[in-house]
């Protein structure tokens, strides 16, 4: 069966912009990641355009806890009365509004830009709902995918695997200008031990935090 996958994409900086997906599944929507706060009403207005309303949208997952993925999610759980899965790893970012939160230390600069820019206000904080680890089964929301964990961009990475091979993998890879590990990574050696394990996976089509969707394939001949 054929996933519907709607991609809204919103611009973050630098004229690239941050994905989340809404996935149709047989008991409602799942929506993974959240989108930035200042782009509220384009989540709200695409969530709407597919019928996805209060009552249909089922749970709302985190590939990760950075501002640019979760930045709605408090307030969709508010307003759809679902709630928020990720993983443990990552919970203190969304809880503090602290990016750097149990990532590797960086130098004070980097500190400073990223607590002035780059964080969640006190009120689009919370606390997740729900925990997943590594081989999490979302049947029970009718959709066919488990959890991997991924940790390289984060230390509380995840991607979600359907069994039709279609990989949400947040931003451990992306595809702005072309299918890449992404920019920004806290962890190589663990970016490349996830890449790896992906790499054994029959994955067919990639959907990125930032960029278009891309055959695994093509990202395994150039990598």
């Amino acid at each position: 069966m054929t996933l519907e996958i709607n991609t809204i994409a919103m611009p973050f900086v630098f004229n690239v912009s941050v994905n989340c997906y809404l996935v149709r599944t047989s008991h409602g929507f799942i929506l993974i990641d959240a989108g930035r706060t200042n782009k509220r009403g384009t989540i709200e207005k695409e969530l709407v355009s597919v019928g996805c309303l209060p009552g249909n949208l089922k749970l709302i997952v985190l590939t990760h806890g950075d501002f640019d993925h979760c930045g709605n999610a408090g307030y969709l759980r508010q307003k759809f009365g679902i709630e928020i899965a990720m993983h443990k790893d990552d919970s203190g970012m969304v809880e503090r509004g602290d990016m750097l939160w149990n990532r590797n230390k960086q130098n004070i600069l980097i500190r400073i830009i990223f607590r002035l820019f780059f964080r969640l206000s006190k009120s689009d904080r919370f606390k997740p709902d729900l925990y997943i680890d590594e081989g999490y089964d979302f049947s029970g929301y009718g959709f066919d995918a488990k959890v991997l964990n991924i940790p390289g961009h984060s230390k509380g990475s995840i991607g979600i695997l359907t069994a039709s091979g279609d990989l949400f993998c947040g931003d451990l890879l992306a595809n702005v200008a072309k299918p890449e590990v992404w920019s920004i990574i806290d962890d190589k050696v663990a970016a490349h031990n996830s890449i790896e394990k992906l790499k054994r996976l029959q994955i067919n089509t990639v959907y990125p935090g930032h960029g278009q969707p891309f055959p695994m394939e093509l990202f395994i001949k150039t990598h």
